[in-house]
């Protein structure tokens, strides 16, 4: 999948773990780590704004844009 999600990287620079996280955004762990590992089709726009506000960034430092080969569009 060409987005990649850099959770695991903003917990680190936050010096937060998953736990805690998921406690203050009101998520299951499970969840979050499904998040984290990228294993999830989607994810609600009020979870994204939950974690932005508790790990004080920006959606575009949580999620990357990696296009691959199967990402090309024909003309």
């Amino acid at each position: 999948m060409p987005i990649v999600v850099n959770l695991d990287v903003m917990l680190a620079k936050r010096k937060m773990r998953s736990r805690e996280l998921a406690e203050r955004i009101g998520i299951t762990e499970q969840n979050l780590s499904l998040l984290k590992s990228g294993k999830v089709r989607g994810v609600r726009f009020d979870t994204l704004s939950r974690i932005c506000a508790v790990l004080e960034c920006q959606p575009a430092d949580l999620l990357e844009y990696r296009p691959g080969p199967e990402d090309e569009i024909e003309p």
